[in-house]
């Protein structure tokens, strides 16, 4: 059935790409970690592709695990605060929407707010927060914790993180600002709302320090998948991140998601669910599968191994790789994909080594999701948009700037030719792109319904 919407389209960023051996990748910087112009090369290609957004993948921490594979991880041990980077791009950029993640757990909604309201200027409404709490137990530490916090306790600070932060948004109105020369008067006094906000978590009186930015408020985005993160997201979330393996059960998940809407009020369309999705293309399908093992080849067997120790969640730092793989080790269940768990129980019970496992694994990983040529590809997209299991897609590329290139080259014109993605921007900002209403000022909605 068609669908009256164009497919939304955003670049995950990892500063080489998704694939931990993409540093290691010709068609990548290998100084990228630390150049603000690979970055904007990242940016432009993903504005030149009409992308709706870049979206900054990050955590306050370095990476955890065995020293062996942490030094060959660049993606987890080096890169940019999100925030200092996107008001940089800002600048240099003037139609991709600049998306990063920041955490309800370890800082304050006042500084969050204004910070984004910032950023929302400087882009002339581009800003979008993906809002988290925080999973990695290495994070706690660096914020006077010991490891993580329970859950409940995460999200129940995050959702009045976020009540505390829409209000500080709210508390300018659109047209507070007078600038009134003659008069000597700057704003009016009746548009600008101390908040004055007394709850378990915080304290904050307002209002911000900056005006009303073009979007209201950023754009707001999360990911997260257990029964307290689908409410948040329901009531308080215009882009969701999901990460499930096929058709079927992503559309579960988009049904479910948007089922809980209208319980706050809220229209289905006023959320647009968009899956991950490894994409590896080329002009041809042995081009594609060339390039999975190209990287599977320099994925080195310290990181492979640590990943595979994470998805096991086991560690396997001991183990040698030429051993058959110790079947006591494995899990009863899995922590991600059962799917690709099953594989590699199946994989070990024929006596396959330890290292023969971790190459099975990376190429499952980093090879999953679209493999194939630009045809292949876009089918696949085209499936899950038609059929509403997706409003769009996060595009998680092995390497950049390279993969993204031919991401942009290849598969963003076959969408077009099949009228599923814009050949032209719909406006300037982000809302405007992904087909999202501005906000409505609780004050300004209170004065108008009263004189009503």
């Amino acid at each position: 059935m068609p669908r009256n919407d164009k497919m939304k389209l955003g670049t995950f960023v990892y500063t080489f790409g998704y694939n931990p051996a993409g540093w290691r990748h010709p068609g990548s910087d290998v100084n990228g970690a630390n150049s603000f112009a690979h970055m904007l090369e990242i940016a432009e290609i993903s504005e030149r592709g009409k992308f709706d957004f870049m979206f900054l993948a990050d955590s306050p921490a370095a990476g955890v695990g065995h020293v062996e594979a942490l030094q060959r991880l660049p993606n987890k041990m080096n890169r940019f605060e999100p925030l200092t980077l996107l008001s940089a791009l800002a600048i240099a950029t003037k139609e991709i929407g600049l998306a990063a993640t920041v955490s309800t757990s370890y800082t304050e909604p006042f500084n969050v707010a204004r910070m984004f309201a910032s950023l929302d200027h400087l882009s002339g409404g581009r800003a979008c927060w993906n809002i988290v709490t925080s999973d990695h137990e290495e994070t706690g530490y660096n914020f006077n914790r010991e490891g993580l916090d329970p859950h409940a306790l995460r999200y129940e600070r995050a959702r009045e993180f976020v009540d505390v932060a829409f209000g500080l948004w709210d508390g300018w109105e659109r047209d507070a600002l007078v600038l009134d020369r003659e008069a000597g008067l700057y704003l009016d006094a009746d548009k600008l709302h101390t908040l004055d906000h007394k709850g378990k978590h915080f304290q904050v009186r307002g209002p911000l320090n900056i005006a009303a930015s073009p979007q209201g408020r950023p754009v707001i985005a999360q990911a997260g998948g257990s029964e307290a993160g689908l409410e948040l997201a329901a009531e308080t979330a215009e882009v969701v991140f999901s990460l499930t393996s096929t058709f079927d059960k992503n559309k579960a998940f988009y049904d479910n998601l948007k089922g809980r809407m209208a319980r706050f009020g809220r229209s289905p369309d006023g959320l647009k669910v968009m899956p991950g999705i490894m994409v590896n293309v080329g002009a041809t399908e042995a081009e594609a599968q060339a390039k999975i093992d190209y990287m599977v080849d320099r994925l080195h067997p310290k990181v492979g191994l640590q990943a595979l120790s994470e998805f096991l969640e086991t560690d396997l730092s001991g183990v040698a790789l030429d051993k058959p793989f110790p079947v006591e080790l494995l899990p009863k269940q899995p922590k991600g994909s059962k799917a690709l768990f099953e594989v590699l129980v199946d994989f070990v019970s024929k006596g396959n080594t330890v290292g023969e496992l971790v190459r099975l694994y990376a190429e499952k990983q980093t090879g999953n999701g679209i493999k194939g040529t630009p045809t292949q590809v876009a089918d696949f997209m085209e499936e899950w948009f038609l059929g509403e299991a997706a409003d769009g897609f996060m595009v998680m590329l092995p390497t950049l700037p390279a993969a993204l290139k031919d991401f942009v080259e290849l598969v963003v014109p076959e969408l077009q030719r099949r009228g599923l993605f814009r050949s032209e921007y719909e406006g300037p900002t982000l809302r405007d792109k992904l087909g999202l209403s501005h906000p409505e000022n609780r004050y300004t909605a209170a004065r108008l319904a009263a004189s009503a």
